[in-house]
């Protein structure tokens, strides 16, 4: 695993000081307001790789009870943002290379297949929500409003693949979120690079748009391999994507 940092002898509550706390809008809701508030911290690099999450700590920081945390913690066990370890205590997980890789093998064949199914058959609502999410994906980023990013980011994706079925969706959405944090780190990195990675939305848009289901498939494919490519060899040189390399060959010889 790389790009890990330890933190010895901070404490969570040090590393909160001066964020925004956690609201809770729905008392009922209180684990899905947690899970949501940590997860954005991990995702955003606020709780680097390796920090150690202590249940009692955060209790006491975030004000809830141990219950509502514990569903937190399992849920961002399942996403692969932090470790379940004895007594408790979990930590925040590093990049590891191997998951990012066949993450982003499923995605790139999922994806691809919903932009195939999904081309052609776009709504003039449809349309106008893509170029909004388009355009709203350009005014967040200048602004540096990553949370809002996010949001258009994930609407657009959704929408080019958004007639592949209720199933097939439920799971792309699911490593879509997964997959956050890779594209977080993917910007940090590559910070001059936004305009390239928007003409690869267009050309997304464009293909799935016109109904040209193998365009759609190439330029979706090509865009999140890039993404999984680039943030490997970030963290891992050498290590290479051959998940993502055997998906792209599987699509080529379809």
């Amino acid at each position: 695993m790389t790009g890990v940092h330890t933190l010895p002898g901070v404490s969570i509550g040090e590393i909160l000081g001066g964020r925004e706390g956690l609201r809770i809008a729905d008392p009922r809701q209180t684990s899905v307001s947690v899970h949501a508030y940590l997860r954005d911290l991990i995702i955003s690099g606020d709780l680097p790789p390796d920090t150690q999450l202590k249940q009692a700590e955060l209790a006491r920081v975030l004000a809830v009870s141990r219950t509502p945390l514990r569903e937190a913690f399992r849920m961002l066990q399942e996403e692969g943002l932090i470790s379940a370890e004895p007594n408790q205590r979990s930590r925040v997980l590093g990049l590891d290379a191997e998951a990012l890789d066949s993450l982003y093998a499923a995605r790139v064949t999922l994806e691809s297949l919903g932009a195939r199914i999904t081309a052609g058959g776009l709504s003039r609502d449809e349309m106008r929500s893509a170029t909004a999410a388009f355009r709203e994906m350009e005014r967040t980023y200048r602004a540096g409003d990553m949370a809002s990013w996010t949001v258009a980011h994930r609407g657009f994706h959704r929408l080019m693949v958004g007639h592949c079925g209720a199933t097939v969706l439920r799971t792309i959405n699911s490593y879509a979120e997964q997959s956050e944090r890779y594209v977080r780190i993917d910007q940090a990195q590559h910070r001059h690079d936004f305009a390239a990675r928007q003409r690869e939305h267009q050309a997304i848009f464009d293909a799935v748009r016109d109904g040209d289901a193998r365009a759609a498939v190439t330029e979706m494919s090509a865009h999140l391999a890039g993404t999984a490519r680039r943030v490997v060899e970030g963290h891992a040189p050498g290590h290479g994507t051959p998940c993502v390399d055997a998906a792209l060959a599987l699509l080529d010889g379809a």
